[in-house]
């Protein structure tokens, strides 16, 4: 994906330097280059795509990273709109609409309606009971408070317990009661702050007229047929595969008098130069020390010091499911229930031809901040703890044996955005107004999920 033509120079010319090929980076180069801006993309590994990858073997379609993302803004539609040569977007079915939430010896529906929000065993009677009171409840005043002192606060206990504990293990892998409101899920702490009550807050939103575009922000999940790295590959194809620099190692910044200097080694092991009036950052929070020698390191180490869930991603597949069918997104279990599993998400119940016809494919998630040691564990530790699971909480025959079993660690895989986030964004803020045409992206800032990388991408991308 390299230019292949490009002459041994030591040193060239470009407007806008991009670092890291991830979507946050191709998103944001692709609307750059709609607006006609010379760029180049720098990636340190040997494929764009960064947490996105796709596998198919043996009839399964799986994924090493995220499986879906949700069209929470209209930026999403409207990228695989311009891509539609290149992509096709592929929405959840319908049926695959229910959550599951583990309590007991088996999974739940999670409650979708008054009547399945009365009869739910997953909360307890007072707290049914306490919602009717959740609009006339004190605004919160703690503009750090976590979302797990929120939701005990205005939902109660066993609201946190099995609806909001589990979600957020299923989105950032991370705690409720160290994640910080304010950062890890703004839309909810906005609620409160504007409209005195989530409940209050929800109706008056519903309310709000949209116009055409708001509306394409549908909330629905989706992928790519195919699998993600289909888009990954489409957006590369539109930027231009001589505009994507891979296997760029030790690249550092310098400022200049007017613009900057980027330095790395290339595969060949030869140094590179590139000046440029802008640079944008995607990488992430620990290696921005050594790819910006010169900011402050106190400066620094406010964003440096961002904590990182640990993820372990096991895709399963079986060929045939015995009759054992679960027509959903997927199944998140609580910690409280102890379980050495974050959830279980199925696939191929949402999407077309992720597995044999009938067949299935699960993605399993370990690890996380509660349980960092996963990630270290040994294929066979990790495969017969897999084993377990089907059997524990799929209900698979215990002989079931899978057809596939495929393991993805990832070491630090999902920012935590705790105490200190304030800070971090202050931080980013300074150094952007001291250094005027370096802009520090990515999931550092702005959430961590694929629709709000992909905003962030675009935003950054069609004001260069």
């Amino acid at each position: 994906m390299e230019n292949k033509n490009r002459t041994k120079q030591q040193s060239r010319q470009r407007e806008v330097v991009i670092i890291g090929a991830g979507l946050t980076g191709l998103t944001t180069a692709f609307y750059a280059c709609q607006k006609g801006k010379d760029i180049e993309v720098l990636e340190s590994q040997d494929r764009a795509g960064g947490q996105i990858r796709s596998f198919h073997e043996h009839g399964f379609t799986f994924e090493s990273g995220p499986n879906t993302g949700v069209i929470s803004h209209p930026e999403v539609a409207e990228l695989f709109e311009a891509l539609k040569d290149e992509c096709t977007l592929e929405t959840a079915l319908e049926s695959a609409k229910k959550r599951l939430i583990w309590k007991g010896k088996r999974f739940h529906a999670l409650p979708s309606g008054l009547m399945s929000a009365l009869f739910t065993p997953l909360f307890s009677w007072p707290d049914k009971f306490r919602i009717l009171g959740e609009p006339f409840r004190a605004k919160g005043k703690d503009p750090n408070e976590s979302v797990g002192a929120l939701a005990r606060r205005r939902l109660g206990k066993s609201f946190l317990n099995y609806a909001v504990d589990p979600f957020l293990s299923g989105v950032y892998a991370g705690n409720p009661l160290t994640l910080v409101t304010r950062y890890a899920l703004p839309k909810l702490y906005r609620l409160e702050q504007e409209h005195g009550s989530f409940i209050k807050g929800a109706i008056a939103k519903a309310k709000e007229p949209k116009s055409e575009r708001d509306r394409l922000a549908t909330k629905q999940v989706f992928s790519v047929k195919g699998g993600l790295e289909e888009l990954i590959k489409g957006l590369c194809h539109r930027i231009g595969d001589e505009r994507i620099t891979l296997n760029a190692s030790s690249v550092r910044v310098t400022p200049l008098e007017e613009g900057f200097q980027v330095t790395y080694t290339n595969r060949e092991g030869e140094e590179e130069q590139i000046c440029c009036q802008k640079v944008v950052t995607t990488i992430r929070a620990y290696a921005l020390p050594t790819l910006l020698p010169f900011v402050a390191p106190e400066e620094m180490n406010l964003i440096s010091n961002l904590t990182y869930a640990p993820v372990v991603q096991i895709a399963v597949g079986v060929r045939s499911t015995d009759g054992i069918e679960y027509n959903a997104f997927g199944g998140l279990i609580p910690s409280c229930e102890h379980k050495q599993a974050l959830g279980i998400l199925f696939p191929s119940a949402c999407f077309s031809d992720r597995a044999p016809k009938d067949g299935a494919l699960h993605a399993c998630f370990l690890g996380g901040v509660r349980r960092p040691e996963l990630v270290e564990q040994s294929d066979e530790t990790l495969s017969k703890l897999m084993r377990h699971n089907l059997t524990e909480l799929l209900h698979y025959p215990e002989q079931k044996e899978p057809d596939l079993i495929r393991i993805f660690r990832h070491e630090k895989a999902i920012p935590q955005y705790e105490m200190g986030s304030g800070e971090r964004l202050e931080a980013i803020e300074r150094i952007q107004q001291s250094y005027p045409g370096l802009i520090l992206a990515g999931n550092i800032r702005d959430g961590i999920g694929m629709a709000d990388r992909i905003k962030q991408g675009t935003h950054i991308g069609l004001e260069l």
